[in-house]
């Protein structure tokens, strides 16, 4: 840019109204005062060094090249719109129904746009000074996602008529859409037009919406059709890369430019965390003020005695446990619809940790069976492992040592794999993000090196080709009686650890501890503290296995079985309260 060129232009800015002009790489005048950019470019005067061509075509010449360089004019929202739709779809990819994308998820989209009064509202609050103009045609739902425009009104589900506006706005609102062939108000600090504004907007109520917001409304999406994929499993597929979250914007269309602050608002460099995106969902579906989902029911994939089942199953457990971990539910009331139903209206919203509270009833039963303080379990052990050597043709009991051997290695194995794809995994992206177009060649020359030298280590260090990515399953460990090579306990009998009383059988264990004796007080961050230091080995083994399963905190499954342990224990724990009261009473 030549500001000593750009001296004869003598306009007023149309913004504010200053006459301080420079001159952009692509020849146009912008404002030095607000950064506006014009439609005039520089007029050639001297065309001795460029023979046989005219000034009308250099003009025409120049705005072409501006049109590809720049791009659409489009908003910061459009953005996550288009995030959303490539993630809706590899939901679909992976099984989902396609209602999920253009009934559940549409409408959820169109609700945030409308609370955020960004788009069908009377007064949508945009972002530059100019006024968008209004399409009158309408999209059907299946177009929503080919277009980088955003959505133009379509019929609404009951529960959006009772938001911001009455019935008779509904069909009065209109989106702003991307205008494609004005320049005049594009950034020169980012490639949106409200890039700057939008990194700087802090409006209390607004949920501001950010790339982990968008898995918050994909799990409310499959929350609300109840469909079979829990939080942990929606985070091990983008994980995995079957549903796109890191560097989601190289698939931005080519015309759609990013640079400046869209870097910051779009580029993620860390993997979502299952507390943090648990958190936003609550926080979105009380913002949209959403109405009471759609009934947890016993024949649906989230109720705790289904998933009980598939996670005794991943991790090899008996089958005959499934009836332990049903007669906890039934005890404690975790099956109730009132207390598995998301209620976003509700007075505390919140919506229960479904693969989570699942894990934690198995950790309860096997803490109900085995005590897991590293003796009983072990003598527990030895009275199988007798059982089985001189009865080898009955049922074999479940022997703990023999599965706590064979389910260390498969986990170890697993973890390391696991660790290994995560230090391997490149985070750059293959579309690189720059600050400016004066770093645009720079970022993408350090691209090509980067790439050239992961290729020249990938071949020093390993000569066979990189395998493909692995095709999504629910099971992270799969066990078949067929195995030979490794023992299978789905089959195996809790006899050695139960006995009969009358028609009922009873554990022969008759000791529990609780894993916490004492919760926090209301007004703390967190339940209940974990120090591993303070437990046995099997226990830790216990919750290390189903925290990497689930891709948790250990810490927070810890707090997860604290809460199960104190409905099962209701009274226990009460009777501890008062204890500690009557001794603080004769302290004074």
């Amino acid at each position: 840019m030549d500001l000593e060129e750009a001296e004869e232009f003598k306009e007023r800015c149309s913004q504010c109204a200053a006459v301080s002009w420079g001159l952009t790489d692509e020849g146009k005048y912008y404002c030095t005062s607000c950064h506006n950019v014009t439609e005039r470019s520089q007029e050639v005067i001297n065309t001795d060094l460029i023979p046989n061509a005219q000034i009308k075509a250099l003009n025409r010449g120049l705005k072409k090249k501006n049109n590809s360089e720049k791009g659409w004019d489009w908003y910061v929202c459009e953005g996550f719109q288009n995030i959303l739709c490539q993630q809706a779809e590899a939901l679909k990819n992976l099984g989902i129904g396609p209602e999920l994308k253009n009934d559940v998820l549409h409408n959820f989209w169109k609700r945030y746009l409308q609370k955020s009064k960004q788009a069908y509202c009377k007064d949508p609050v945009y972002t530059t000074g100019r006024k968008p103009t209004v399409l009158e045609d309408n999209l059907s739902h299946s177009d929503w996602a080919s277009e980088p425009e955003l959505l133009s009104d379509v019929s609404c589900p009951p529960f959006l008529e009772s938001g911001a506006e009455s019935q008779s706005d509904i069909h009065t609102r209109k989106p702003f859409p991307i205008s494609r062939a004005s320049q005049s108000e594009t950034s020169v600090c980012s490639g949106s037009l409200d890039g700057v504004e939008y990194s700087q907007r802090k409006e209390k109520g607004i949920v501001k919406m950010t790339v982990p917001q968008t898995l918050a409304f994909c799990y409310l999406s499959l929350l609300w059709q109840r469909e079979a994929i829990t939080l942990s499993d929606l985070l091990r597929f983008v994980e995995e890369d079957h549903i796109p979250y890191i560097n989601a914007f190289q698939h931005f269309p080519e015309q759609m430019k990013l640079y400046g602050r869209d870097r910051g608002i779009f580029g993620i460099e860390s993997w979502p965390d299952y507390e943090d995106i648990y958190k936003k969902t609550i926080e979105v579906g009380t913002f949209l003020d959403l109405p009471r989902f759609p009934d947890i029911t016993e024949d649906c994939y989230l109720h705790p005695n289904i998933l009980c089942m598939k996670y005794l199953m991943e991790v090899n457990l008996p089958d005959e446990m499934h009836n332990l971990t049903c007669h906890v539910v039934k005890m404690t009331g975790m099956g109730e619809v009132d207390f598995l139903t998301f209620d976003p209206i509700a007075k505390m919203a919140k919506t229960v940790k479904y693969d989570v509270q699942a894990v934690a009833i198995i950790v309860v039963v096997l803490k109900l069976l085995f005590l897991l303080d590293d003796n009983l379990e072990w003598s527990l052990s030895n009275l199988a492992e007798k059982h089985n050597e001189k009865n080898k043709k009955d049922k074999p009991w479940f022997d703990f040592r023999k599965w706590y051997q064979i389910m260390k290695k498969a986990f170890d194995e697993k973890k390391q794999k696991w660790e290994e794809a995560r230090a391997k995994y490149l985070w750059k992206s293959e579309k690189p993000l720059y600050y400016s177009f004066v770093d645009k060649p720079v970022a993408y020359k350090k691209r090509e090196m980067v790439v050239n030298l992961q290729k020249q280590f990938s071949t020093l260090v390993d000569s066979t080709a990189t395998a493909g990515k692995k095709s999504p399953s629910s099971f992270q460990f799969n066990w078949t009686e067929e195995d030979t090579d490794r023992t299978c306990f789905h089959g195996h009998s809790l006899q050695g650890v139960l006995k009969e009383k009358g028609q009922s059988l009873l554990t022969k264990n008759s000791l529990y501890w609780l894993s916490t004796q004492k919760f926090c007080r209301c007004y703390c961050t967190h339940v209940t503290t974990y120090e591993e230091s303070n437990f046995s080995l099997s226990y830790q083994f216990i919750l290390n296995l189903f925290s990497f399963l689930l891709r948790i905190k250990t810490s927070l499954l810890h707090e997860e079985v604290s809460l199960v342990e104190k409905k099962l224990f209701e009274k226990k724990y009460s009777v501890t309260k008062k204890k500690s009261r009557s001794k603080k009473a004769r302290r004074h």
